[in-house]
């Protein structure tokens, strides 16, 4: 019964997680989940995982899986931090880098988890608005602040910004925590890590979630100097000494260490991408320019909700956010090329019902 809660509680606006519909024969691109199974390695390394030895507790600082990464990424392991999930990930960098006096900073259209975790960890913010076009304008970013956070690219426009913009905005904010939320980088972004070492204020958080496609498994990644990722840890260990499972820890190195298979992964999602993109616009959509897993499209003269529907009829999934300014807008996730042909089929026979634009879907 609610007169039990905290206070707090009765305060709370929950992040909403994107649907996990029980539907048949379904094509689900509303989570931006990456279409292609883990690594064959992976799913080897966690079978082998899989023994007497779960009776242990794991290794509480994930030495293993952190060397891994940091050898990928030409760090080193006490460079890295990893969580379970970039959600935690997340939630440990605003409790333990992002709670100052000054207002934390952040877009009007992002990761709408951002505001959540302001308002339960009582951080004071602004949304800086996203310009005409959707993009972040890093001049608006050039006042003062308790902090930064941006996702690069954005979620949920896929939008992204050159290293060279964030370098700009580090050498104009060299007194805040900034964190670049890279969840989707991989899909054809630039990312930040090649910074860190010039700019002890950055952190950059990854997720295995997208690009290596193991969101069942919730591995997140911070990266930064040592003392972002010491304070990152001493969070964590008042909290969860354990956050990552022997499971996790052996399926996420294994991963890390299938390069060809992550290489091939991320180049059919974004060649799919660009398909999409151009059969979209066959349809009359105007769709941003993508540098992560999914699109972000409206129609002219067709409301999003409406064809929201209309896909959901034909056991088609997509997000729509009831948002202002992004109402008239789909995020589709990109699939493979056989379902992103499904929706471009179900598009269309709606365009023939509907006047709803051109009725060439060919992608080719």
């Amino acid at each position: 019964m609610s007169r039990f809660w905290s206070p707090l509680v009765h305060t709370l606006q929950p992040y909403v997680a994107g649907e996990q519909p029980a539907i048949a024969d379904i094509v689900k691109l509303n989570t931006n989940e990456n279409p292609y199974g883990p690594s064959p390695r992976a799913l080897e390394a966690i079978a082998a995982a899989t023994n007497e030895t779960l009776r242990l507790y794991p290794d509480p600082t994930s030495l293993g899986l952190r060397k891994t990464v940091a050898t990928h990424h030409g760090l080193s392991a006490d460079q890295i931090f990893v969580g379970n999930s970039s959600d935690e990930v997340l939630a440990l960098t605003f409790q333990a880098l992002l709670k100052h006096r000054a207002a934390l900073l952040f877009p009007d259209i992002t990761y709408s988890f951002y505001p959540v975790f302001c308002r339960l960890y009582g951080i004071d913010f602004v949304e800086i608005p996203l310009d005409a076009d959707m993009r972040v304008r890093l001049d608006d970013y050039r006042r003062s602040c308790g902090g930064i956070i941006l996702p690069n690219p954005n979620a949920p426009t896929g939008v992204g910004l050159a290293r060279a913009e964030i370098e700009t905005l580090l050498q104009a904010q060299p007194d805040v925590p900034v964190v670049i939320d890279e969840a989707y980088v991989d899909f054809g972004g630039e990312s930040a890590i090649p910074l860190i070492d010039r700019y002890p204020n950055l952190l950059v958080t990854h997720t295995l979630s997208k690009s290596r496609s193991l969101a069942g498994l919730r591995v997140g990644v911070a990266f930064g100097q040592r003392p972002l990722i010491e304070a990152l840890e001493r969070v964590k260990d008042s909290f969860n000494s354990y956050p990552l499972d022997r499971l996790a820890q052996a399926g996420a190195a294994a991963a890390y260490e299938d390069k060809d298979w992550f290489e091939q992964s991320c180049a059919k999602v974004i060649a799919s991408r660009e398909r999409l993109t151009t059969m979209l616009r066959g349809l009359g959509f105007d769709v941003l320019p993508s540098s992560a897993n999914f699109v972000f499209a409206r129609h002219a003269t067709h409301k999003a909700a409406d064809l929201f529907q209309g896909l959901r009829e034909r056991a088609i999934i997509v997000r729509h956010f009831n948002k202002p300014r992004i109402s008239d807008y789909l995020r589709i996730t990109i699939g493979t090329d056989a379902q992103c042909d499904r929706l471009a089929e179900a598009l269309g026979e709606m365009a023939r019902w509907n006047g709803l634009g051109p009725g060439a879907v060919d992608g080719r």
